[in-house]
């Protein structure tokens, strides 16, 4: 037996030809694609047979994992009552290479009838499912890089990269960010890497803080934080509501340890650590959790652009998100 190596160049430089292709397909109706979807208010529904199908469930996951809502369809079952998953502002986009799949072409009617707007990508302009479609995203004919020539190779590379361009412009366009990816990547290792401080953190914006001017006694700031959310240290500010510094529960134990119930009349700002680590709400968990173990620190203070505090990150909450330092 013997492997053509050469063979397997071969095939890559055709599906990379076919993909440059598409460079110059990156058109008007590829944008009025793009505008239809965005200013949607429904779910984008991938259809499509065989290969293309299988092409039609990624682009659909990236669809709905960047910010717009999408499902995968199947066209046989469709045809056979799944159609009812299609809401009358939903937009389908149906895949095929010759644009004659039949599968697909008998989805055509039903859609018309309930007024469902159709965008099509196709190799072929001119084919019934183009002709019938509202907006037709070409990607040319292509001459697959199997062997015999008929195993879909070069064509649903293309699509795949159609698919992609046309998703990411669109989470581009919507500005979905880190945390917007954390949200709908939860369970995976990726979300947990993305999930920030901000989402994080028990205490919230607007909540009231564990926080005590550095000119208050150690009693005052005790009395002010006794029924608040219950956490092991108290942020000190200046006279303009920037941190300054730290106290924790267990700076007070080696304070009372070593000069007892004298500590209570202390200033805060006497006993604080200054110049304490701190981080923002847009920090990442993960860096947040490289700065707990480096410094085998408990708590973190977060703060604004000002170094307000706004804030408060235990070691646990990061802990609770599983992500490792």
């Amino acid at each position: 037996m013997k492997f053509d190596l050469d063979f397997a160049r071969e095939v890559i430089r055709n599906e990379a030809a076919g993909v440059m292709s598409l460079l110059d397909r990156i058109d008007a109706p590829f944008l009025e694609a793009a505008r239809v979807i965005f200013e949607n208010r429904g779910s984008v529904i991938v259809t499509g047979m065989g290969k293309a199908g299988i092409v039609g469930r990624k682009i659909s996951a990236t669809l709905a994992s960047t910010g717009t809502p999408s499902h995968f369809l199947h066209p046989a079952e469709a045809i056979h009552g799944d159609l009812g998953r299609v809401q009358a502002d939903d937009i389908v986009l149906a895949l095929s290479h010759s644009g004659e799949t039949e599968e697909l072409l008998r989805l055509i009617n039903p859609i018309k009838q309930r007024e469902i707007r159709l965008i099509s990508m196709t190799g072929d302009r001119s084919s019934n499912l183009a002709r019938h479609s509202d907006i037709v995203l070409e990607i040319g004919m292509k001459d697959e890089a199997c062997p015999i020539g008929v195993a879909p190779s070069v064509s649903t590379t293309c699509m795949l990269a159609m698919g992609d361009a046309l998703a990411l412009m669109l989470m581009k366009a919507r500005q979905f960010g880190p945390e917007d990816y954390a949200r709908f990547h939860p369970g995976g290792a990726l979300g947990a890497k993305l999930i920030t401080v901000g989402q994080s953190m028990m205490f919230q914006r607007g909540e009231e803080l564990p926080v005590s001017p550095e000119t208050d006694t150690v009693q005052q700031m005790l009395d002010k934080t006794a029924k608040m959310k219950r956490r092991g240290a108290v942020m000190i500010v200046d006279a303009g509501g920037r941190l300054v510094g730290i106290i924790t529960d267990a700076d007070l134990r080696r304070a009372f340890t070593q000069r007892g119930p004298t500590v209570l009349t202390q200033m805060t700002g006497e006993l604080m650590s200054k110049g304490c680590k701190r981080v923002t709400e847009d920090t990442l968990a993960s860096e947040a959790m490289a700065i707990f173990h480096k410094y085998r620190i408990d708590e973190l203070p977060v703060v604004d652009e000002q170094e307000q505090p706004v804030g408060l990150i235990d070691v646990q909450d990061i802990v609770a998100l599983k992500i490792g330092g």
